[in-house]
């Protein structure tokens, strides 16, 4: 769990009265719900309704709308009609707080999005295909952790965005604590932080990824027979050790080339390769660009990206750049 980091998280506070409904539309990163006070449903696309109570932690997966009602309510969502909820588009972390609907709020929540990895090549939740959905008590304080989150982007100081991505990492270490004893079925989803050698392995391959690793080194690291560590390592990951060390590779070239630290022939040797057709053939298939125009699409959105348009630096990360 120590080498789980949160590389960016957004998040709001969002009071929902009755008779609304809360609708976030489909995007690239999880979505995380807690819910403060009063009760309500949360209806993911594809999924049975769940209900909201206080002290829940609902994440949903990426690329899954969400509506979220008030206790009470029916669940028929409409922009208009007569005696329909009316529904309220809201992306997550656009604004510190939001009120949805007329009149007192009858449920307040923290909704938002993020993005966390364990080490520098697994994103944690990326291959999440169903909710993860746990209740937590008082004594948690997740609400309290949540809260100075918030602050911390809202006030958009020096600092303010490491500190509410830490905080946030609070959140998640209990939500990652939880799936050690919990009996929910989401909690298949990381098994690697139940496997300690197969979670040693990973973290070897991530940390030096252009280190000639072999399933036999890998197995003899770790202290599993061949058969066992195939097994292990692809249940947890659900693709072999070479195809995970690929991607890690992959990563790790495309984080050097957008930062123009070396050149091609250097970037190709840091990820693992001799030969720098062998490195650009494997490049092209995973991102789909050659290094040098990816390289060089890299150079023309961090630019475009470091400007708003008053002329001010811009603290949100290029969208158009995705690593991994």
């Amino acid at each position: 769990m120590g080498t789980m980091d949160v590389a960016s998280a957004r998040l709001s506070e969002c009071l929902v009265a009755a008779r609304a409904c809360l609708h976030i539309e489909r995007g690239d990163l999880p979505t995380i719900i807690y819910g403060l006070t009063g009760s309500g449903m949360i209806i993911i696309e594809g999924e049975a309704a769940i209900e909201l109570v206080p002290h829940m932690l609902v994440v949903a997966p990426a690329n899954k709308s969400i509506d979220i009602v008030a206790a009470g309510s029916s669940f028929g969502c409409s922009r208009s009609g007569a005696g329909s909820i009316k529904k309220s588009t809201f992306a997550p972390g656009s604004v510190h707080r939001c009120a949805i609907g007329e009149g007192e709020a009858a449920l307040s929540l923290v909704c938002g999005c993020f993005h966390a990895v364990y080490g520098p090549g697994l994103d944690l939740f990326a291959s999440l295909a169903s909710p993860v959905v746990e209740t937590f008590d008082a004594y948690d304080q997740l609400d309290q952790v949540m809260s100075y989150a918030m602050v911390e982007l809202a006030a958009r100081e020096i600092g303010g965005g490491p500190m509410a991505s830490a905080l946030f990492k609070l959140v998640l270490l209990t939500l990652l604590r939880r799936s050690l004893t919990s009996a929910n079925t989401w909690v298949e989803h990381l098994s690697l932080l139940n496997d300690p050698p197969i979670a040693r392995a990973f973290a070897e391959m991530a940390s030096c990824p252009a280190a000639e690793f072999s399933v036999q080194t890998l197995c003899r690291s770790v202290g599993l027979s061949r058969s066992a560590f195939m097994a292990r390592f692809t249940a947890a990951f659900g693709e072999s050790p070479m195809s995970v060390l690929r991607r890690l590779r992959m990563r790790h070239a495309a984080g050097l080339l957008a930062a123009n630290a070396a050149s091609i022939d250097q970037v190709a040797l840091h990820a693992g390769y001799q030969s720098r057709s062998s490195f650009t053939r494997t490049f092209r298939k995973h991102y789909g660009t050659d290094p040098s125009d990816y390289r060089s699409e890299a150079k023309r959105v961090l630019v475009a990206c470091d400007i708003e348009a008053d002329g001010a630096p811009s603290d949100e990360p290029p969208a158009a750049l995705k690593v991994g």
